[in-house]
C-alpha cells in the first residue's frame, strides 16, 4: 500500500512539473525559436543547463519552439525528448518547429516540391516532427525558388508564379498537414510568413489560401535596417501584423523577431519588438535562442541620443539588477528584449483594436510593393484589406486594386454613399480608363522635379514625381508643387480632387522614390493626413518618419523614428481633443516634442 502511495506522489509530481506555470506576461506571450543545430547540442545536458540559464536570468520566457529540422539536419528522438522535458519541467510551454531548407547559405536553398526525392524527405520531417508535438510552426522557408529541369518540365504553359502557387498549394495539404495530421490527429501546424509580402506569389507563397491549410498562421515582423536590400520600412512591424490578422480570420498568433538591425543602435531592435506588440500580437517571438545566447551587449549599442531620456534606456537596461534573490549582471540581447517587452506589456493592456485608413490589397498583385509602410511612415495609419472597404469615409486604392474588374463600379458606389476614394498616381497609371469614369486624368511616363510646395513649405531635396494631368475646371489641384512653385513657370500636382456625385476622389502622388515621401515638407503632409482621416477623431501634424497608431477605445500612440527630437501636434477632426497620457495619468497638451526614437501613447476625448 505504502509502495502504491509513494508511486502515486511522484506521479502526481512529475504532472504538476510538466504543467506550464502561470504565464510570465500579462498580455502576451514571449516565446523563443531555437534552431536545430542548437537543439541538436541540447543532447549535452551541461550545455542545455548552462544555456538556458544565460538566457532565462535575463529574460522570462512563456513559451519555446524546439525546431527539428534546418539545412537537411534531423534532430534525432531521444534529443527532441529529451530538451522538450527539460523546458516543461521549467514551467515552460513547448512546441515544434521545421525550416524546410536544403542550405540555407546557398541563396537558401529550398526543396524541389516536384521531385518524389524531396517530397518524400518533407513529408518524412513533417511526420517525425508531429510525433513529438502537438504544435508545430513552419519557418520562412516554405516556398520553393528552384528552377531546376524537373520544375521546368511540371511549370509547362504557365507562369512561375502560378505554377509555383499551385504547387505550394498542394505540398501544404499532401506533404504536410495530410501527414502530420495521420500521425497525431491532435497537432496544430502553423505557417510563419516572412515579412516580404508583396512578393509572395512569385515563389508560391499563398496568402489567399494557405491561411485555410493550415491552423494558423505567425508574421514576420523583422524590419532590421531599412537602407537593407529589401528596403523594409519601420512601419512594416505593425503594417504586416495588422494585415495578416485580416486575412486569417482572426488566427495570426503572434509576430517574430530576429536581432537585424541591433548594431544600427539598441533601439532598431526595441522598435521592432515594440511595435509587434502593439500591434495586438498574441505572442512576440524571439528568434532565436542562439542570438539571445551569443550577441553581447556592446556599448555600440547605445546610440548618442539616449542622453536625451529617451523611451528606452541602453544604460539602464544594461545594469545590474535583482531577480528574486540573486543580482544578475546581463551580458546578452536577451536583457534588451525582456526590458522592451515588459515595458510593452504594461502599455498593450491599456489598447482597444488597431484601426486605420482601409487599404485594398487584391492578393497577389503586383504594382507599388509594400507602398503602405512609406505611407505609415509619414503618419498616416493604415490597414490593409484584401476586399474592398465599406462602410468607411475614406478608401485608399493602390497600383495593387488595378486587376479588380469591377473596381469602377465599387468606386462609384463609395463616392454615391457619400465617401471619399484616394487613389495613387501608380493605379491612376495602370488603369487609366477604369478611372475615366469618374474623371479625366493622365498618368504617364512624363516626370517633373519638385521641391517647392509652395505655402506648404520646401523640400530640402529635388523630388522627382510622375506628371498628373487634368482638364482646367473639372478637377483642382490642393497641393502642388514645382521647381520652384512660388515665382515659377509651372507645377503639379502632389494631392488633386474631383468631386463626383456625394464624394470627393482624391489623386495622391506618389515619387518615383517613396522613400522622398519622407521629403514631402510638414504643411503638404498635414493636408494630406487632414484629408485622409475622416474616419477618426485625430490626426498627425508634423515632419515625416513619425507615425500614428489608433485604437477604438479613443487612445492613441505616437512614435518618432528620427535621430533628432521632433515638434508635433495631434488635431482633433471635429474640434479640440484633451489628451490623457496613459502611462503616467498626467494630462498633456496636444502640441509636444517627441524625442528620437521614442514614444508617447495617450487616450484622448
Amino acid at each position: 500500500m505504502k509502495k502504491g502511495l509513494i508511486t502515486l506522489l511522484f506521479a502526481i509530481l512529475a504532472l504538476s512539473a510538466a504543467i506550464p506555470a502561470t504565464a510570465r506576461h500579462k498580455n502576451f506571450k514571449v516565446s523563443v525559436y531555437v534552431r536545430a543545430f542548437e537543439v541538436d547540442k541540447m543532447k549535452d545536458s551541461q550545455w542545455l543547463e548552462s544555456t538556458w540559464k544565460t538566457i532565462s536570468s535575463q529574460l522570462d520566457v512563456d513559451k519555446i519552439y524546439l525546431e527539428t529540422h534546418r539545412d537537411m539536419l534531423l534532430v534525432d528522438d531521444a534529443t527532441l525528448e529529451k530538451a522538450k522535458a527539460f523546458f516543461e519541467k521549467q514551467g515552460i510551454e513547448v512546441a515544434g518547429g521545421i525550416t524546410y531548407t536544403i542550405s540555407e547559405p546557398n541563396d537558401f536553398e529550398t526543396f524541389s516540391y516536384s521531385n518524389p526525392e524531396d517530397r518524400a524527405w518533407v513529408q518524412k520531417v513533417a511526420e517525425h516532427t508531429a510525433r513529438h508535438f502537438d504544435e508545430f510552426l513552419l519557418d520562412d522557408f516554405f516556398f520553393t525558388s528552384s528552377k531546376k529541369d524537373v520544375e521546368i518540365q511540371a511549370k509547362g504553359g504557365r507562369s512561375w508564379t502560378q505554377y509555383r502557387l499551385d504547387l505550394m498549394n498542394e505540398a501544404g495539404r499532401n506533404l504536410v498537414v495530410g501527414p502530420a495530421k495521420a500521425v497525431n490527429p491532435k497537432v496544430k501546424v502553423i505557417i510563419k510568413y516572412p515579412n516580404w509580402y508583396d512578393h509572395f506569389q512569385g515563389l508560391g507563397f499563398n496568402l489567399e489560401y494557405g491561411p485555410q491549410i493550415f491552423d494558423g498562421v505567425w508574421t514576420g515582423t523583422e524590419t532590421r535596417n531599412p537602407a537593407g536590400n529589401q528596403h523594409l520600412q519601420n512601419y512594416l512591424s505593425y503594417n504586416i501584423m495588422r494585415y495578416f490578422e485580416n486575412i486569417s480570420d482572426g488566427r495570426n498568433g503572434g509576430g517574430w523577431v530576429d536581432s537585424g538591425g541591433i548594431t544600427m543602435s539598441m533601439d532598431r531592435y526595441a522598435e521592432q519588438l515594440f511595435l509587434t506588440a502593439i500591434a495586438k500580437g498574441r505572442d512576440v517571438m524571439l528568434f532565436a535562442y542562439n542570438q539571445l545566447l551569443n550577441v553581447a551587449l556592446n556599448p555600440s549599442f547605445r546610440a548618442p541620443w539616449q542622453d536625451m531620456g529617451t523611451s528606452w534606456n541602453y544604460d539602464q537596461m544594461t545594469a545590474p539588477f535583482k531577480k528574486g534573490n540573486e543580482t544578475v549582471t546581463p551580458t546578452t540581447m536577451a536583457r534588451i528584449a525582456d526590458v522592451v517587452l515588459r515595458q510593452a506589456d504594461e502599455l498593450v493592456g491599456k489598447l482597444g483594436n488597431p484601426i486605420g485608413i482601409n487599404s485594398y490589397k487584391i492578393y497577389h498583385a503586383p504594382g507599388e510593393e509594400f507602398l503602405q509602410n512609406y505611407l505609415g511612415m509619414i503618419g498616416l495609419p493604415m490597414d490593409m484589406y484584401p476586399t474592398f472597404p465599406e462602410g468607411r469615409k475614406t478608401v485608399l486604392l493602390t497600383a495593387q486594386a488595378a486587376t479588380d474588374p469591377d473596381l469602377t463600379s465599387k468606386i462609384e458606389r463609395q463616392l454615391k454613399s457619400g465617401g471619399d476614394v484616394v487613389i495613387t498616381t501608380g493605379l491612376l497609371k495602370a488603369v487609366p480608363e477604369k478611372i475615366a469614369d469618374i474623371c479625366e486624368l493622365q498618368c504617364d511616363d512624363l516626370k517633373a522635379i519638385v521641391n517647392d510646395f509652395g505655402r506648404y513649405g520646401k523640400s530640402e531635396k529635388d523630388i522627382l514625381i510622375p506628371q498628373v494631368r487634368y482638364l482646367t475646371n473639372d478637377s483642382w489641384e490642393v497641393v502642388s508643387a514645382g521647381r520652384p512653385l512660388t515665382n515659377g513657370v509651372s507645377g503639379w500636382p502632389i494631392l488633386h480632387r474631383a468631386t463626383y456625385s456625394n464624394g470627393t476622389l482624391y489623386v495622391l502622388t506618389i515619387p518615383d522614390d517613396f522613400g522622398n515621401l519622407y521629403d514631402y515638407p510638414a504643411g503638404a503632409l498635414n493636408v494630406i493626413r487632414r484629408t485622409m482621416s475622416k474616419d477618426f477623431d485625430l490626426y498627425l501634424q508634423g515632419p515625416s518618419k513619425v507615425s500614428l497608431f489608433l485604437y477604438d477605445n479613443k487612445s492613441v500612440i505616437v512614435e518618432n523614428f528620427n535621430d533628432d527630437p521632433v515638434d508635433i501636434k495631434l488635431v482633433g477632426t471635429e474640434g479640440d481633443i484633451k489628451l490623457t497620457d496613459l502611462e503616467t495619468g498626467e494630462a498633456t497638451d496636444p502640441s509636444m516634442t517627441l524625442k528620437p526614437h521614442s514614444y508617447k501613447a495617450f487616450s484622448y476625448r
